[in-house]
Formats: structure tokens, sequence, C-alpha cells
């Protein structure tokens, strides 16, 4: 994987992540009991967002950043996919069937692997022509 498809990547699921679980959970957010696993999601695009950001005119300089919000996000999916085929009945699905959430996170934890491994390369590869 390149830096790019990490970059890339981190932009695509910063903003898609936090909007699909506002729209999966919309209706536990008003009663602000169930804030804290939605807010997550929106720490993790954020971090994400910075991490894309910070690599765009150096990938060296925003690397460690990039680098730990895809650790992150392999941790959180990890723990949500396997937590969802462990216990398929604590699968919050919202309009979606909970079949489809969790493959929906079983795609997006693996392209987090490859986004990882992306983001890990060393800065300088891409100079040498091996992005």
């Amino acid at each position: 994987m390149t830096h790019t498809y990490s970059r890339r990547l981190a932009l695509i699921f910063g903003i898609l992540l936090p909007l699909a679980e506002t729209a999966r959970r919309w209706h536990q957010i008003s009663g602000g009991t169930h804030l804290v696993f939605w807010l997550d999601d929106v720490l993790l695009g954020a971090m994400l967002l910075y991490g894309a950001w910070r690599t765009r005119a150096d990938f060296a300089d925003g690397q460690p950043f990039l680098a730990a919000a895809w650790g992150c996000a392999l941790g959180m999916g990890y723990f949500s996919f396997f937590g969802m085929l462990v216990d398929p009945s604590r699968v919050e699905s919202g309009p979606l069937p909970a079949g489809w959430v969790q493959a929906i996170v079983g795609v997006g934890l693996l392209l987090s692997v490859l986004a990882l491994i992306g983001s890990l390369r060393p800065a300088g590869a891409r100079a040498r022509g091996r992005s």
C-alpha cells in the first residue's frame, strides 16, 4: 500500500465515519445516554482528518499522526467487528440490517489494516520510486 492510499482513505473515512455513525445512532443521540458511543467515531474521524492534513505537504512530517490515527481505527474496528461476531444480538444496526453493519465494519477493518501498512512505509520510499 502507498502513502497516497493511506492519506486518501483517511480523508474518506474521516468524513464518512462520523456521518454514518450519526445516521445510525440518531435515535440514541437525543437521549444522551449513548453519547460516548457516538463521540468515539467523531473523535476518530477528527484524528484521521488531522493525520491526512499533516501529511499534505510533507508525508514524513505528518506520518506519526496518520499512523497513530490508523492504529486507533484498527483497534476500534477490531473490537467492533469481533464483538459483533461473538454476540450478534448486541449489534445496534439502526436503519440497516445487522448483517450489513457487520459486513461494512469488516470491510472497514480490512481497509484500515492496509491503510496502516501504507502509513508505516518509510517516508522516503516515494522519492525512491516505491510508493
